[in-house]
């Protein structure tokens, strides 16, 4: 009889069991099976669509192309256009490169399947020309695409500029006259000339809202201006500070043109005097600010210390200003005199003679100031103290380089940290190497 109670109690248990059991299966499968039982158990097949999509947009490429072999429907899942959306084509000569590179198989099957799905795409090339001689032969292809955003990056030297002016300009031509929608274009350090601006300007004005093309020599002011005119929905210009001009600054502030958010101009000089910079007018940069008025005017300077003279002599409503080469305590003055809307300063370098006053009177003048980052350098522990209490709490970023501080009688290494962070509110030290 006890059996028999047993056999019936197991038996009405069953279902229950084999219910739990399922449940197992379905979302604990590597804990309660092994690998052969899982394969077992799963059509993998027969996973949703959705599911399969949101598993392969986590996979790099070479994963989910492997991951498309599994049956026929990944595969297919594999080409589906939300895929597609965003390529980065990765271009190098094995030989000269440690880069990994597409393959060409995979480039010719993007070109013949996936042209017309493209909207985000950018190059990486190495250093080579041939590698961005074959990003424009890529680019010379995609005469069916749509694509909104484009980047051209070269990871070393600047290998585009190698590059025939007319080889480039066909490749691009192709990619501004088909795609109709750019909003987005990052082409420093390339032979982009004003005629390929123009078809641009053409056939994506409407469109077009970040330009970045820094260090383009074969672009005239009259060429940037063009776009200025024509592109009223830019809202980021990237740009050197020859081609800069009073005309530019006017037309982005004209009634039609939307709130310009960022600008970014480079000036650089690689020979001493051989460059004149020109100045430009207070009352440019004023009509800027007035239509603008939460614009980021930010300036990268790779000047030497004779050729600082046409700039800052007039208030200049600059918001960000790195320094990569020395910088003279005159040029300092100047901008604590003259930039007032100034939030982020950083000097690479300046020489032997202690920079005190420029650094009080930039805390007395700049209000918006928050981040200073101080390189080769040289401030008295006192007058550094002095410019932390006078700045505050709104110091939100402070790097300044140890070897810059020169203890005085008032003040040790020790003691200083104190007392700046007693002035700043959190805990600060000075930096042993630079982190900007």
């Amino acid at each position: 009889m006890k059996r028999a109670r047993q056999k019936v109690v197991v038996e009405n248990e069953a279902p229950q069991t084999s219910q739990k059991s399922k449940k197992q299966k379905t979302c604990l499968y590597g804990s309660v099976f092994g690998e052969s039982d899982l394969h077992a158990s799963m059509d993998w097949g027969s996973l949703p669509h959705h599911v399969i999509l949101r598993i392969f947009q986590f996979l790099p490429l070479v994963d989910r192309a492997r991951a498309s072999s599994v049956c026929r429907r990944w595969n297919e899942i594999f080409h589906i256009p939300d895929l597609w959306r965003r390529f980065e084509f990765e271009l190098s000569q094995p030989a000269t490169s440690y880069l990994k590179s597409t393959h060409p198989d995979l480039i010719q099957q993007i070109i013949k399947r996936h042209a017309d799905h493209l909207q985000y795409v950018s190059f990486k090339v190495d250093s080579s020309t041939e590698s961005a001689e074959a990003a424009c032969d890529i680019l010379s292809q995609l005469v069916n695409c749509s694509i909104k955003t484009l980047g051209l990056i070269s990871t070393a030297k600047p290998s585009f500029m190698n590059v025939s002016k007319a080889h480039f300009a066909s490749a691009l031509t192709v990619v501004f006259v088909n795609s109709k929608s750019l909003s987005s274009i990052k082409i420093d350090d390339t032979p982009l000339d004003d005629p390929s601006l123009k078809v641009l300007v053409a056939n994506n004005s409407d469109t077009l809202k970040l330009l970045k093309m820094s260090s383009c020599p074969h672009v005239s002011p009259a060429g940037i201006l063009c776009v200025a005119d024509q592109c009223h929905g830019l809202k980021e210009l990237a740009l050197n500070y020859y081609i800069l001009s009073d005309e530019l600054l006017l037309a982005l502030s004209s009634e039609k043109h939307v709130d310009l958010e960022h600008l970014r101009i480079d000036v650089v000089s690689e020979n001493p005097g051989q460059v004149e910079f020109h100045s430009i007018k207070k009352q440019s940069w004023d009509a800027l600010v007035k239509h603008s008025p939460k614009v980021n005017i930010v300036m990268y300077f790779f000047l030497y210390e004779e050729e600082f003279d046409a700039f800052f002599r007039e208030e200049t409503p600059v918001t960000h200003l790195y320094f990569g080469r020395a910088v003279s305590k005159a040029m300092l003055g100047r901008i604590g005199m003259n930039c007032p809307r100034l939030i982020e300063l950083v000097v690479c370098a300046n020489g032997l003679q202690p920079l005190d006053d420029e650094l009080i009177r930039i805390a007395e003048r700049c209000k918006n100031l928050t981040a200073m980052g101080l390189g080769e350098c040289e401030v008295t522990c006192r007058g550094f103290i002095e410019f932390v209490k006078m700045c505050g709490g709104r110091l939100t970023q402070l790097s300044i380089m140890e070897e810059v501080l020169i203890p005085d009688n008032d003040y040790s290494l020790d003691r200083l940290h104190l007392e700046v962070s007693k002035h700043l509110g959190r805990i600060w030290f000075p930096d042993m190497m630079p982190t900007w």
